[in-house]
């Protein structure tokens, strides 16, 4: 090599930041979390950096543009420092073979199962997103279950009110229990004399306010007209083949988790370890039981409201056996 295109022993931290693609500044903080041994310093104090010490900054820089922690970064080439011979051919401190040993292929190992998990992440986000759009409403931020039972409706005929309450079902009881409920919703889109009555019966119950008394006549008035209103709702979901729809979504609902992909588990045991809510596209939407659930939703209902319900549900119980 002509002398005159000899390169130096040794070069200021700014040279040698600027021939990683980082910063004076990023070298330090490496030094000063121990990824980078400290060099040697010229004369003048100031640090020196040799041929090794730039295959260190080098691998650091590569590793790190491949989304390996800092602090992982450390370990792995400290433990293959600690087992590999150091490379001294031109007399600066060896830096370590930094090229393959047991820590950065672990490191890698975690990345890699970290990088799959973060994958299926944005799988079912983007899923949700891209169902959103083409639903054009809330209602595709349910499960595709839930949205794939009211796709027959008109545009428009679903209220927000009854989004809110598959919502709060789906969190409960889970996408097939939104998805039944949904039937209900289905029966008074297509039935304007239930949807009438339904308006009517809910009015009156949220006339039971906190003025009105548990004992109040009105209350067992309003439970029977509610306990009535149930009997037709059931009787017109029977009638009109929406409860063999039921049926068919639940041999439908069996099927589906029978045919689950080992790469949808994958997606699903990756997501419940990140501790996320499954809903748009997914199945399970549930981190907690049904019971916790209802015990951790507040609601709104005064005491003769409560009442109300409760006199309704004695009223469904007595009829059972008849039924």
């Amino acid at each position: 090599m002509h002398l005159s295109f000899v390169p130096p022993r040794r070069v200021k931290i700014g040279d040698a930041a600027a021939f990683a693609g980082t910063t004076p500044r990023a070298i330090r903080h490496y030094h000063a979390i121990g990824l980078l041994p400290e060099p040697e310093r010229g004369g003048d104090g100031r640090r020196r950096y040799g041929h090794q010490d730039m295959i260190r900054l080098l691998w650091i820089r590569r590793m790190a543009g491949a989304g390996i922690a800092l602090d992982d970064i450390r370990d792995a080439l400290t433990a293959d420092t600690g087992t590999a011979g150091d490379d001294r051919g031109d007399g600066d401190r060896g830096g370590g073979d930094v090229d393959g040993g047991d820590g950065i292929a672990l490191i890698l190992e975690r990345l890699e199962n970290s990088l799959a998990a973060q994958e299926a992440v944005l799988r079912r986000q983007r899923t949700a997103v891209q169902r959103m759009r083409a639903e054009g409403s809330r209602m595709g931020l349910l499960s595709d279950v839930v949205t794939d039972r009211l796709k027959s409706l008109p545009e428009g005929s679903l209220r927000q009110g009854e989004l809110n309450t598959l919502l709060v079902t789906e969190r409960i009881f889970g996408p097939l229990g939104a998805a039944v409920q949904a039937t209900r919703f289905i029966a008074l889109a297509t039935h304007p004399a239930l949807r009438e009555e339904s308006d009517r019966v809910d009015a009156a119950e949220e006339a039971l306010d906190d003025t009105v008394a548990v004992d109040d006549p009105q209350v067992a008035r309003v439970a029977a007209e509610r306990h009535a209103f149930e009997g037709a709702l059931d009787a017109f979901i029977e009638e009109s083949g929406l409860a063999g729809d039921d049926d068919a979504l639940f041999e439908a609902w069996d099927a589906r988790d029978s045919a689950t992909t080992g790469q949808e588990k994958d997606d699903e045991e990756a997501e419940d370890e990140d501790g996320g809510d499954r809903g748009s596209g997914g199945r399970r939407t549930r981190t907690m039981s049904a019971f916790e659930a209802v015990g951790r939703m507040p609601y709104d209902f005064s005491p003769a409201r409560l009442r109300c319900m409760e006199l309704a549900e004695q009223l469904a119980t007595q009829d059972a056996p008849a039924a």
